[in-house]
């Protein structure tokens, strides 16, 4: 028997990404952006996952209350490239850096990383952490 659930549009899983990135880079909450736009958490959810999609107006709400342009929900978006393999690998760099930033490591290491001015030392940690990385995989 054929399902009919209907699977979400992967540039809608895509946005929705993208919001939940942003918004906990900036520490907000799903309440929180809730009440900012005048919906339940239950609806950021949704949009999250890409269950609901966007529409045009209410995105525009959403890139002004996480102050992000509009074109950074759709940036790396699968089928941006003409070739799908390029398209699929971006899609899952993509998703690496929203598990991530979804992790609470990454989430403190990203807002510790970002308050350093210098870019000689960013470029030092970055190198230290290719390091602790390759001596990991050598275990």
């Amino acid at each position: 028997m054929i399902e009919n659930k209907k699977k979400p549009n992967p540039i809608d899983i895509h946005v929705g990404s993208r919001i939940r990135l942003r918004r906990t880079m900036l520490g907000m909450s799903q309440e929180k952006l809730g009440e900012s736009l005048g919906i339940t958490f239950q609806q950021i959810q949704k949009y999250e996952k890409g269950t609901n999609r966007v529409g045009a107006s209410r995105l525009q709400n959403i890139s002004n209350i996480l102050t992000v342009p509009v074109s950074f929900f759709f940036e790396d978006a699968p089928g941006e490239n003409a070739s799908n393999a390029s398209g699929m690998a971006e899609a899952s760099s993509s998703n690496y850096v929203v598990d991530f930033l979804s992790s609470s490591e990454g989430l403190q290491l990203n807002r510790a990383f970002v308050k350093i001015g210098d870019p000689k030392v960013r470029r030092k940690i970055v190198d230290l952490v290719k390091a602790l990385a390759a001596e990991a995989d050598a275990e």
